[in-house]
């Protein structure tokens, strides 16, 4: 039955707001006198009224007042970097921020090196006048700058930088979104704002980055079997996920039943009561609730299952879009949100399945390792072609879907991904570490770390904590993926823990019905976003390609739906991202 038809107009969009979080300005910062926090003669900390974070919570200076520090942290190994200080982590009473200020007063940048957890982080040396922005190994955390002008802002949120950019669109991050759902690297969609790139620290005003943590193929135990490799990374497993348990409260666990989230519900419910959370998508669309309900059953968990309607997805689509950083054209986006919000009611802190595939070899790489083994002769693409094609997005559309202007701006410009295609590593490492260092930190993580969030929840994602990447390095690449056999090291890690139905099912992924969505829902309201002549991608992409996808002209694969999705939210996040 349709849902009666809503309105999706200009003012349903423009009216959702999302509120800002903190901001740093380096440079000219004398005119700067509302939410001001802290300040010297070249460097204020603005903290807006409207933030739903307490100031002490990111806020810190060193105990002999040179350094002073702001950012998003979450420390895994807070006890022991007390230890490290002499300070007994029973009697601490401060915060992960203040934990970093007493030991960069000691140790400068190289505090990065010992820091484990999420953290996204700016430090200011009132001594030498010198701004460091530090972010994490995996990229759990963001951090954004400006690139212009005598005064440069960074924020956590790219939003938060709204009033101190141009509304100018980066061309290069708009063709690699229409690739990838995503923009990989550290280009954002506005042409004047940069990302820090995971494990880096740039300094100003030299503008030096510093690598201090770098993606590395290191196989260890050649010659070992499976078993060896297993019972490291089960060990490493336990460490991580009980790591991230809330100490004396329950936790959730968003459940789609497959290995992955399964593995983390199974370890999790050894120490703790554990909520899991599924989403089916109503009777007209197939679901893996037989398997989600299974491992909550076998994990004795309290299991709660979302039905997210048609409607649903339309109309919170607009939300979801104004939380996240940079555009993502992912169907997840809206489901993981929703999901969120009902978690909220009875958790603080929810882990996910994130990382499984990335780490340990998930069959989204078959295609392209079949590319690599007929040496590109069968189908006569080059490497970077065949990965971008591997997205199933719009990459052979290009040429057709952006202006011809844009086409040719765009089309020779290099791709981010070409450096670790080309690298000397065995190939399913390369795929991975592609996997690891873009789709993770500039898509899984910051989706579902940017939602969790909005939802006031703390998201955490084990798989793809910064030991079990850099174990999954070390691992033989015939104990991930070999053949059709997909993760042999993680299914063996937890075979024990899960019924033998979730060890050996096939790989399926959480298909969100979009091709029926807008087959039979969504269709008239995607009319009117996509082919209006003041449409925020109007000037970028024609329209009559768009048209031909509405219509559903050739679609002889079923991708248009998805293709449709990726528009339909980058036209959203424009219109809800626009200056002030």
């Amino acid at each position: 039955m349709l849902f009666n038809h809503h309105k999706l107009n200009k003012y349903t969009i423009s009216s959702t707001k999302v509120s800002s979080t903190w901001c740093v300005a380096w440079g000219k910062v004398d005119f700067i006198t509302e939410n001001v926090a802290w300040r010297d003669e070249q460097f204020a900390v603005v903290i807006p009224d409207t933030s739903y974070h307490h100031p002490a919570e990111q806020f810190a200076i060193s105990p002999n007042e040179q350094f002073v520090l702001i950012g998003d942290v979450w420390l895994s190994n807070r006890a022991e970097l007390l230890q490290q200080l002499g300070i007994n982590p029973s009697e601490w009473m401060g915060t992960d921020c203040q934990v970093i200020a007493q030991i960069w007063q000691q140790l400068g940048c190289e505090s990065l090196r010992k820091l484990v957890g999420m953290f996204g982080l700016v430090v200011w040396d009132r001594q030498r006048q010198v701004l460091w922005l530090g972010r994490d190994r995996v990229g759990a955390s963001t951090l954004y700058y400006t690139t212009t002008g005598p005064t440069r802002w960074i924020a956590s949120a790219l939003r938060s930088l709204t009033p101190y950019r141009s509304a100018e669109l980066d061309k290069v991050a708009l063709r690699d979104y229409l690739c990838c759902a995503f923009v990989p690297g550290e280009q954002t969609l506005w042409k004047q704002v940069r990302e820090i790139r995971p494990g880096t620290v740039r300094q100003f005003p030299h503008q030096t980055v510093h690598t201090y943590w770098q993606l590395q193929e290191q196989i260890i135990g050649a010659d070992e079997p499976l078993e060896w490799h297993s019972d490291r990374l089960r060990t490493l497993l336990h460490q991580v996920v009980h790591e991230y348990l809330p100490p004396n409260q329950a936790v959730g666990v968003f459940l789609s039943g497959g290995l992955d989230s399964s593995s983390v519900t199974a370890i999790a419910a050894q120490k703790a009561k554990v909520h899991t959370y599924s989403i089916h998508f109503g009777s007209e669309c197939p679901n893996e609730l037989e398997f989600s309900s299974l491992v909550a059953q076998h994990c004795h968990t309290q299991h709660h299952i979302l039905e997210i309607t048609f409607q649903q997805m339309w109309e919170n689509l607009p939300e979801t879009m104004a939380y996240l950083d940079d555009p993502i054209g992912d169907p997840l986006t809206v489901p993981n949100l929703l999901l969120a919000k009902l978690a909220q009611e009875s958790v603080q802190v929810v882990l996910n399945g994130e990382g499984g595939d990335p780490c340990f070899g998930g069959p989204k790489n078959q295609p392209m390792l079949i590319n690599n083994l007929y040496n590109n002769s069968v189908i006569n693409q080059d490497s970077l072609q065949a990965y971008l094609i591997a997205f199933q997005k719009c990459a052979t559309d290009l040429p057709q879907l952006l202006t011809k202007e844009v086409w040719t701006a765009v089309e020779k410009e290099p791709s981010v991904f070409w450096a670790d295609l080309n690298s000397n590593a065995n190939y399913l490492n390369r795929l991975m570490a592609l996997n690891i260092k873009y789709k993770g930190a500039d898509h899984i993580l910051t989706k579902v770390n940017n939602l969790t969030q909005a939802a006031r929840l703390h998201g955490l994602s084990p798989l793809f904590d910064q030991r079990v990447v850099d174990l999954s390095m070390q691992i033989p690449p015939e104990y991930k993926l070999s053949g059709v056999v997909e993760k042999a090291v993680l299914k063996q890690a937890v075979a024990d823990l899960l019924p033998s139905e979730i060890i050996h099912r096939p790989k399926s992924g959480m298909m969100v019905p979009v091709q029926l969505g807008f087959r039979k829902y969504w269709q008239r309201e995607a009319r009117k976003l996509l082919l209006n002549p003041k449409a925020a991608t109007a000037p970028y992409l024609n329209q009559s390609i768009i048209r031909n996808w509405l219509d559903y002209k050739g679609d002889t694969w079923n991708r248009y739906g998805v293709k449709l999705w990726l528009l339909v939210s980058l036209e959203i996040w424009l219109q809800v991202n626009k200056s002030v």
